[in-house]
């Protein structure tokens, strides 16, 4: 029999050796405690993150005192687990030294029966700072290595980037969205474990062979046992049950059940069947009384990353079930920049919000956390494949021994932790080290490997190649063998040659483009830059207002105020979006208008990309663009910000990312009418173009009836510009493009034959009414055309549809989902005071 308890109450925290006793929270860090006691003042707001950056420069301790059950302390084991210590700390039991930590990624484990008491129990964790940790290090190694994201210079510390000794979420240290918070503490639960005879450590439900009649599967099953123990082994699942005899040697070991389950409910991904899921219990009983178990919930799938040669390269693709899966979706980076401020609400709004959103992956960049739990079980649920980075990013690392053998520990870790997710899709090493340092090619890369020696260059090449090329997919083979390893994204191919970095002209593997922003290429680019997979590409935008007056006041609402650019951390990101804006729309009236204008041109640019990319299917597989999301409130590439709130390029992505799209591409004097479908079905339908005018009054259509062939592009028709215009002002008109089934709307589309800047859009009067069946449902109705139609609600939450357009007499539909802390993540509900206007109401008028 197992008993626990969780130390969570009763904590206290000071600067180790000085000052008074602070009241903690555990799981927390020193940031928020301090934060929590007014010692420091909001560390998003303003400027502030500058001021507190001597807390990292400290060493912290935490203390509570803890009484034992009688039932834990009679155990004849007792073990303290530490999920997860905040990164270099010692751990005292009453007075006795029990362990180490130097890994923020591992879970730390100890035998607390020689030093535990009954009551009055002293635990005491004593953290160092990173940074006096790890500045020796840098000094011992006699060069600095590459660490591009890393704000050293905020910390004080000049040109000393450090963040690639720990083992530490890299972006703590700064990133070109994110502050740099070190922090140090508890970061997760701390539980005491008692048991007698044997424990279950680990379960794993092992598919050996997978078809939709039959699957066969290994239960692998982790035992630790005091001494020799003969018994019987039960697994259950849905009506299943099974019984094995079994002899448990002493110590640990691992056993196996082998089991099948005829016509198996397959795990799908959003948009090709129900994500189900299986749950499995294991016990171990002697005379029929459990004496161990555990319970675990998987899924049961295959899915691959197929990698084919063709006539042009090589294919990128996942293969779920058997089947192709074009990936559509976002890039994940940590919620908050405090990771213990995360609730299970804010997690199940994210993932609630890709679903919504249409998209079927998430990428968990390697810059920030191997992620909680609670993250993978709703990616589970809700059908969202995970594409799973280790922990490194954009920096080359050590390769001394003591590193290396703390990368295993944590990569093993996280690998059995994780791999029993059916969300799981791909294990990739590192995020861009591999294009970054670009070794095969001496003109391309970041210019990383310029400013070494050669004999330094080999040294630095040879710790990268050690972890990347051999210790992640050996452990990957080892204990999550139906997921493929990726080296590096982006990477061509690994060939161990100038083949295998990826670049815009690459026709294998993945990419990132990022000549649109950084590279300050116009929009229409992204037609031009089509991998077989774009794992990364972005453009950025503002919060909105509310968000902004987290952290500003009034006088700071001016683009070069000190902190608006403090919460801009891409170097020129402010006057980029300046720029980008110019060449596209017409000048915004004032600052809350630039906010506004911004989220437009953000989900313009992204739309362009989005389209592009399934316009070119299957050559190109997947679309995953930057970012899904903020760690705190600030101008950045994500489409929800720091509080979840939904910008105009969320409901893009949910419209770019439908099953099945039109898409409308006019190069110079053609117009080019595809649809995209990624359903498993042939669909009867049939699709309509009008020519409206910015009255409302119809000035040319087209009809016709088109199979749309499953899991593919569909070229519908081509069409001559000046056919569809004819003495029609270019300025003055939209076409709409509606997809349609007998019953149902698939899909609709505007497209103009000019900039937005150069269209003549006046004031509208647009008027909202409530149906008489719910008050959930607004009925938007416009006077003349209206761009950009964005309704702003009095309570948190999202609507069906946002930030679109709307022809005089066509009257739109719109649903509000309410954000709920309750167990349903969005429910229709009234919106309450709604706020209306369109892009007219925000240009600059004379």
């Amino acid at each position: 029999m197992k008993y626990s308890m969780n130390l969570a109450d009763n904590w206290r925290f000071r600067q180790t050796g000085e000052g008074e006793w602070l009241q903690a929270k555990v799981p927390g860090c020193v940031h928020t405690d301090l934060w929590a006691n007014n010692k420091i003042a909001d560390p998003f707001y303003g400027t502030n993150e500058l001021d507190i950056q001597w807390i990292d420069k400290a060493d912290w301790e935490y203390e509570t005192i803890f009484d034992l059950t009688e039932e834990l302390f009679q155990q004849k084991n007792l073990e303290m687990i530490f999920a997860g210590l905040d990164t270099y700390a010692d751990v005292y039991l009453n007075g006795q030294h029990i362990l180490s930590a130097d890994n923020m990624f591992c879970s730390w484990k100890v035998d607390i029966k020689p030093y535990a008491k009954k009551q009055g129990n002293q635990l005491l964790v004593s953290f160092r700072s990173p940074i006096k940790e790890d500045l020796p290090k840098l000094e011992g190694l006699g060069y600095d290595l590459p660490a591009s994201n890393d704000h050293s210079e905020d910390g004080g510390l000049g040109e000393k980037r450090i963040s690639i000794f720990a083992r530490k979420a890299p972006y703590h240290y700064g990133w070109d969205w994110g502050p740099r918070f070190v922090t140090s503490g508890i970061w997760k639960t701390v539980q005491i474990i008692g048991w007698t005879e044997l424990q279950i450590t680990d379960l794993f439900i092992r598919q050996d062979q997978l078809t939709s009649q039959t699957a066969t599967l290994t239960a692998e099953i982790g035992v630790e046992a005091e001494q020799e123990w003969q018994g019987k082994l039960r697994l259950e699942t849905e009506g299943l049950i099974l019984e094995k005899a079994v002899q448990v040697q002493q110590g640990n070991q691992t056993i196996e059940l082998e089991f099948t389950l005829e016509n198996p409910k397959l795990w799908w991904c959003r948009g090709l069947g129900e994500p189900n899921l299986y749950q499995f219990k294991v016990n171990f009983l002697q005379a029929e009384e459990s004496l161990a178990e555990k319970i675990i919930r998987t899924g049961l799938r295959t899915i691959c990353l197929v990698r084919k040669e063709d006539e042009v390269g090589k294919s990128f693709y996942f293969e779920l079930n058997g089947v192709p899966v074009f990936a559509k979706g976002a890039n994940h980076i940590p919620n908050d920049s405090f990771l213990t401020n995360m609730t299970y609400e804010r997690y199940r709004h994210e993932i609630a919000s890709a679903a919504e959103s249409n998209m079927n992956m998430l990428r968990v960049w390697g810059g920030g956390i191997y992620e909680d739990d609670r993250f993978y079980e709703l990616c589970d649920e809700y059908g969202i494949m995970v594409w799973q980075d280790f922990m490194f990013a954009c920096s080359m690392y050590p390769g001394h021994q003591a590193f290396l053998a703390n990368v295993k520990r944590e990569a093993k870790e996280n690998v059995k932790r994780l791999r029993s997710h059916p969300s799981l899709a791909l294990w990739c090493g590192n995020n861009e080290m591999d294009s970054a340092w670009a070794h095969y090619i001496e003109n391309i890369g970041w210019g990383w490997k310029q400013a070494y020696s050669q004999e330094i260059r080999d040294k630095i090449w040879a710790d990268y190649e050690e972890i990347f090329h051999k210790i992640l997919p050996n452990i990957v083979e080892e204990y999550s063998p139906e997921i493929d390893y990726w080296p590096s994204s982006p990477m061509s191919e690994l060939t161990g040659d100038e083949r295998q970095h990826s670049t815009y002209t690459s026709t294998s593997g993945d990419m990132h483009y990022w000549d649109v922003w950084h590279g300050s290429k116009p929009l229409e680019d992204y037609k031009k830059v089509v991998g077989r997979f774009m794992s990364e590409y972005g453009f950025q935008s503002f919060p909105e207002l509310k968000t902004v007056r987290t952290y500003a006041e009034e006088t700071e609402l001016e683009l070069a105020s000190p902190v608006m650019l403090h919460h801009q951390k891409n170097g020129r990101g402010n006057q980029l979006i300046k720029e980008y804006m110019e060449q596209y729309y017409q000048e915004p009236k004032d600052f809350p208008a630039f906010l506004y204008m911004s989220h437009i041109l953000q989900a313009d640019a992204i739309k362009t990309a989005i389209e592009a990319h399934r316009a070119h299917k299957p050559y190109c597989m997947g679309t995953l663009y930057w970012q899904m999301n903020d760690c705190w409130p600030v101008a950045s590439w994500s489409s929800m910000d720091y509080y979840g709130r939904w910008k105009a390029l969320q409901y893009a992505a949910k419209n770019s990312y439908r099953d099945i799209v039109i898409i409308v591409e006019q190069i110079n004097d053609q117009l080019n009418l595809k649809i995209v479908s990624d359903r498993l079905q042939d669909i009867k339908s049939s699709i309509q173009l009008t020519l409206y005018d910015f009255s409302g009054t119809e000035l040319w259509n087209y009809n016709k009836d088109v199979l749309v062939k499953s899991n593919t592009v569909t070229e519908v028709d081509i069409f001559e510009v000046n056919k569809i215009l004819q003495e029609s002002n270019p300025n003055n008109v939209v076409l709409q493009a509606t997809l349609e089934t007998v019953n149902h709307q698939l899909d609709q589309k505007y497209h103009y034959f000019t900039k937005t800047k150069d269209l003549f859009l006046e004031i509208p009067q647009i008027s909202i009414e409530y149906p008489k069946e719910d008050d959930h449902t607004i009925l938007v109705s416009t006077n003349t055309f209206a761009k950009n139609i964005w309704l702003d609600a009095e309570r948190e939450g999202i609507f069906s549809d946002n930030y679109f357009d709307l022809i005089p007499g066509i009257p739109k539909k719109v649903t509000f989902l309410a954000r709920d802390n309750g167990q349903s993540a969005l429910v229709l509900e009234n919106p309450g005071i709604l706020t209306v206007q369109s892009m007219a109401d925000f240009v600059k008028r004379d």
